[in-house]
């Protein structure tokens, strides 16, 4: 998936933000998908590649999306790893352009 990512490594509180999903849910996939443990430094800060930042976007898609249960998204994802990313990379792409499409259209308005 794309990134808008620059940096190697982000904490657990940035990639929430990206994700717009609690930390505690990050925490949580961390036990039930093997592709969502992030790497840990000495002090045990969770650290997260924009790989694993694609992971994490891949699951959200399967679980809050396409309201797939934990252990379907799993099989899934072990199934056809690249279609669920192909997929969720897409409709991340239209919800992009569906925001850029109703901010010209708030434009457009207020020029009435």
């Amino acid at each position: 998936m794309a990134n808008s990512t620059d940096k190697l490594y982000y904490r657990i509180g940035d990639v929430a933000d990206m994700l717009e999903l609690p930390q505690s849910t990050l925490r949580f996939w961390e036990t039930k998908f093997s592709i969502a443990v992030p790497k840990r430094n000495a002090g045990r800060t969770r650290l997260y590649t924009p790989k694993d930042i694609d992971n994490l976007r891949m699951i959200k898609f399967l679980v809050h999306d396409k309201g797939l249960r934990i252990e379907a998204a799993r099989e899934e994802i072990k199934r056809n790893r690249d279609g669920v990313l192909r997929h969720a990379e897409a409709i991340e792409d239209l919800k992009n352009v569906r925001a850029r499409l109703i901010t010209l259209l708030d434009s457009l308005h207020k020029l009435r």
